[in-house]
């Protein structure tokens, strides 16, 4: 059931992180991987590793997922290059620091077009290749543990996952019909660039450690091994949804002590 051989993957933000991570599982299983991001130098390894690594074949492509001209051009190499996809992985994101007093109108907008309307563009237009060509497929958003806490600091980003719960809902009662499936995944800390940073501060990761039940932070494989679940036969009831994948983070209602 977690076989991929002779299926293409379209991951998105796959340069790095949890995207590169993804690219890497579905690899690993036999999946050709097509991977768009906007560091085209970083993407470009990050494909080239996967595809020796794996003896699949992968497709880097630069991607400003924001721009509706790039989508429609990264989704039509992706078919001229592997025939169809099959997967599609919405995950490029980012993030910019300001709450509801001081955020800027266009960083508001800049964040909800990368986190949010660029996922309703690359849905709809892998959806429509999935339809027309009879492809049972599957559809995962990354969402975040913040679709459902909120940062003061970080209205854009949790407005723009918030909005992805529910863009994730309506896709797949819209596509259940055709057979695709549409699910969300919600990571909690994950060991990520940017945590790495905060990570290294002791306030910061006492603070990160005790709301995390299982007293640790997620490795970025551990939220591919949920994306590789979604997309399998073993989940083919499944839609509609979101798994967090958050150490316990989102059951806590106290914190916990911290022993590091």
């Amino acid at each position: 059931m977690l076989d991929f051989s002779g299926k293409t993957v379209l991951v998105t933000g796959a340069a790095t992180g949890i995207g590169a991570a993804c690219a890497e599982t579905f690899a690993r299983q036999g999946a050709n991987v097509v991977l768009a991001d906007i560091n085209e130098k970083k993407n470009i390894e990050t494909a080239t590793d996967v595809a020796s690594k794996n003896n699949v074949e992968t497709l880097p492509l630069t991607c400003d997922v924001a721009s509706d001209i790039s989508c429609v051009t990264l989704v039509e190499e992706a078919e001229k290059k592997f025939g169809q996809i099959d997967v599609l992985i919405n995950n490029a994101g980012t993030i910019r620091t300001g709450n509801i007093l001081d955020l800027d109108v266009s960083d508001f907008d800049k964040i909800l077009g990368i986190n949010l309307r660029s996922c309703f563009v690359l849905t709809q237009l892998v959806a429509r290749q999935m339809v027309a060509k009879k492809i049972r497929g599957s559809i995962i958003n990354m969402s975040s543990l913040n679709s459902m806490l909120a940062i003061p600091d970080q209205v854009a980003y949790v407005t723009s996952k918030g909005g992805l719960q529910q863009l994730t809902k309506a896709s797949a009662l819209g596509l259940a019909e055709h057979g695709i499936r549409v699910n969300a995944i919600g990571p909690g800390s994950v060991m990520t660039d940017i945590l790495k940073v905060v990570m290294d501060d002791a306030a910061a990761r006492k603070k990160i450690l005790s709301r995390t039940p299982l007293g640790r932070v997620g490795d970025t494989a551990e939220v591919a091994s949920v994306a590789l679940f979604l997309a399998s036969d073993m989940a083919s009831y499944i839609t509609g949804q979101t798994i967090f994948p958050d150490g316990g983070r989102s059951a806590l209602n106290y914190t916990v002590p911290v022993n590091a």
